[in-house]
């Protein structure tokens, strides 16, 4: 793919294996690109098929599969302004867990927590929790 904004992968803090440090950055660069460009089909590329989400949205719960960001992001307009900072990668063989904040989307402000699992020698997101500031 071919990325018209790169994610600001200077992670703060990180352990593990530095080869599945890069593949996660990757894996969060094609999450964060598909809002950037609205495009749901790059976004499903960074999830596993049964992943989650949770997190509020104006006080109220958005939680279930993670069909429902897709859905938001295929109702709302491109966030050609997000910019997103991956603070924390943290790897255990074949899980992972990863912080990344973004700012621009659509005016907001998040605090993206991810679960991702290796399968097969590829991450993907299994779980993304959010705080919406």
């Amino acid at each position: 793919m071919n990325f018209n904004k790169s994610l600001d992968t200077a992670v703060s803090k990180s352990s593990g294996n530095q080869e599945d440090i890069k593949a996660i950055s990757s894996i969060i660069q094609t999450y964060a690109e598909g809002g950037r460009k609205g495009d749901v089909a790059i976004m499903k590329h960074a999830f596993h098929e049964n992943a989650t989400i949770h997190g509020f949205i104006g006080g109220s719960l958005f939680a279930g599969p993670i069909q429902n960001l897709f859905n938001w992001v295929t109702e709302n307009p491109a966030a050609l302004g997000l910019e997103a900072k991956i603070a924390n990668i943290d790897t255990a063989e074949t899980v992972a867990t990863a912080r990344v904040e973004v700012t621009g989307w659509l005016g907001h402000r998040f605090t993206d927590q991810f679960t991702l699992l290796k399968d097969n020698g590829a991450w993907t997101i299994t779980s993304k929790v959010f705080h919406n500031h």
